[in-house]
């Protein structure tokens, strides 16, 4: 699948427990109504990332997610669940470095998906776009709870080998806040993937707003 489909600068990954965890009531309580604002903002492509819900808590939440995204003519992409994705007719699925390989996964789906490849070094991220993934998210490129598990930050050096050795779209992912998206666009990512800055914040659709302002 071509990655001219990658149409998009901004991808939201759902963490409904960011959500639950803030408990205010000027905060979004429901995953749904939260995205909703964000693609009332202009966002145009969602990762469905819920890994503790099991398959049919999480087949259910994907076909409203899936209603919601065709709604406001948005991608929607489901962590890791390849059948889960092609059940709800989904755009994509992405993969992690522990998921079934891209090349497995293309076998699979055929044409039907486009494939997204989480990645934390220059080596995943070349056999990532080997392997056939559409795109990559690469990072954490800057300090971010959410991403304590993948060790250290890589920085932004790391971020310009990668783009340079790359030719599919790549995202940056990890700590990045409104401040940092020109230094990231002008290391050469093609786009951010963000969790928390948008998803923890009162207002998501100005926040949603504001970031693809950043990103044009």
């Amino acid at each position: 699948m071509s990655s001219e489909l990658i149409d998009f600068r901004l991808y939201l990954i759902t963490d409904r427990k960011i959500l639950i965890t803030l408990n205010s009531e000027l905060r979004t309580p429901n995953l749904l109504v939260a995205i909703e604002e964000a693609l009332k903002g202009g966002l145009k492509a969602v990762q469905l990332r819920e890994k503790d819900l099991g398959t049919r808590d999480l087949l259910d939440m994907a076909y409203r997610m899936r209603e919601l995204t065709k709604k406001y003519d948005a991608k929607l992409f489901i962590n890791d669940r390849v059948d889960i994705a092609l059940a709800v007719e989904g755009d994509g699925v992405h993969l992690g470095q522990k998921s079934i390989p891209a090349h497995a996964a293309k076998k699979i789906v055929q044409d039907k998906l486009m494939i997204g490849v989480s990645t934390h070094s220059l080596d995943e991220a070349v056999k990532a776009e080997k392997d056939g993934a559409d795109f990559i998210t690469i990072g954490p490129i800057y300090q971010t709870p959410s991403k304590l598990k993948y060790g250290e930050p890589i920085g932004i050096d790391v971020l310009k080998k990668v783009k340079s050795k790359v030719s599919i779209p790549l995202f940056a992912i990890g700590g990045i806040k409104l401040n940092k998206v020109k230094e990231i666009m002008n290391a050469g990512a093609d786009g951010v993937a963000l969790i928390s800055a948008i998803l923890s914040v009162e207002n998501i659709k100005e926040k949603t707003e504001e970031f693809l302002r950043l990103l044009r």
